[in-house]
């Protein structure tokens, strides 16, 4: 088996706050949840960790989930943040947690588009998932909308959701 690799910007290089609980995926995920996380577009790597801890404490203070709620955030450039990681249930669709990853794009898709850098990385990521056995190889691909009322991903980032398709 290839295994595909993508660099990931771990838990601790970010400094996450230690979870509360994890709950493991019983098998790997048959769904990929596409979010935004609708805050600013970080340009910088400083900006984007400063970002995730914001998210990371938002998630657990306000929120009161045992972490942050996605697996994984793809910032502007294409550098990928390790949010829950894989082989976890994140906190991302209520209701549609148990068989999934979310994967948030940092920034808010309705007002912009997403960089062909991040949608690159995220196809990547999504390879490597299936390479390394986290993700169905036939997995199905949502934006959040289409599991909740919300407008989220965005108009713009749901509208490039058929490209991170071709990965499969």
């Amino acid at each position: 088996m290839c295994y595909i690799s993508v660099n990931i910007v771990s838990r601790a290089q970010w400094g996450a706050l230690t979870p509360r609980n994890i709950d493991k995926l019983n098998s790997p995920a048959r769904r990929v949840i596409i979010h935004h996380t609708a805050t600013r577009s970080s340009k910088t790597q400083a900006e984007s960790i400063s970002d995730v801890r914001s998210i990371q404490r938002h998630h657990m203070e306000n929120r009161h989930f045992d972490d942050i709620g996605y697996n994984f955030l793809l910032a502007l450039d294409g550098t990928v943040y390790e949010g829950r990681g894989w082989g976890v249930v994140g906190a991302h669709t209520k209701g549609h947690n148990s068989d999934s990853v979310g994967i948030a794009f940092m920034g808010n898709f309705t007002s912009e588009s997403p960089s062909s850098e991040a949608l690159t990385s995220v196809k990547r990521l999504l390879e490597a998932g299936v390479s390394q056995g986290f993700l169905l190889s036939e997995f199905l691909l949502f934006g959040h909308r289409d599991l909740g009322s919300t407008e989220c991903p965005g108009v713009n980032l749901y509208s490039a959701l058929p490209q991170l398709s071709s990965t499969k």
